[in-house]
């Protein structure tokens, strides 16, 4: 029995619900791990600009919501590159565990006390679960996005965020990635400002 016979693409109707129960599960984790539904100043803002601040990541979107769209290119191109002959449906539903998953993760104790030591994020204590929810679909978006674009494009809106975030705001995937595993003076200090 092949891959494609074993896994069927799954309908709309079907995989929407699945997402949705996913990404709900992951919601009730973070609420179970402590996480605030909300901003602890008690609105919910659409777009938060700010940076540093402890309003960071409790909102329904900010800069680095535009690393969460990156996610999607990344798991759309890893999972054709590991599990093409899986329907598109099935790799849709993967990457929506696979960035849920990373929410629950990236809001342990532990990889927030690994970014506010290894990066310049001091008032990072995590994010709302308002805000995770808004970073699950914009990896969504960033997915489907690259489900339908052709590859060079692709790599083309991928540099586009990634130089855009280095300029504006001094970060993006690939500087957040290094400095929470590998943290570089250099770079902690031109990030800063300095």
């Amino acid at each position: 029995m092949s891959v494609a016979t074993a896994f069927r693409p799954i309908p709309p109707r079907l995989a929407v619900p699945v997402a949705l129960a996913i990404v709900a599960s992951g919601a009730l984790v973070l609420a179970a791990m402590g996480r605030e539904w909300i901003c602890a100043c008690g609105t919910v803002k659409l777009w938060y600009g700010g940076l540093n601040t402890s309003e960071g990541s409790q909102h329904l979107t900010d800069w680095y919501t535009w690393t969460h769209v990156v996610h999607g290119f990344l798991f759309y191109g890893g999972l054709w590159l590991v599990a093409r002959r899986l329907p598109l449906s099935w790799r849709w539903l993967i990457a929506v565990f696979l960035e849920t998953a990373w929410e629950i993760v990236e809001n342990t104790p532990w990889i927030i006390d690994k970014y506010r030591a290894g990066t310049i994020s001091l008032d990072y204590f995590g994010d709302s679960i308002v805000n995770s929810l808004g970073d699950i679909l914009a990896m969504a978006v960033g997915f489907w996005i690259a489900s339908r674009a052709p590859v060079w494009l692709s790599l083309l809106v991928v540099l586009v965020i990634e130089v855009t975030l280095a300029l504006v705001i001094r970060d993006n995937l690939t500087l957040n990635i290094i400095m929470l595993w590998l943290p570089i003076d250099a770079i902690r200090e031109w990030q800063a400002g300095g």
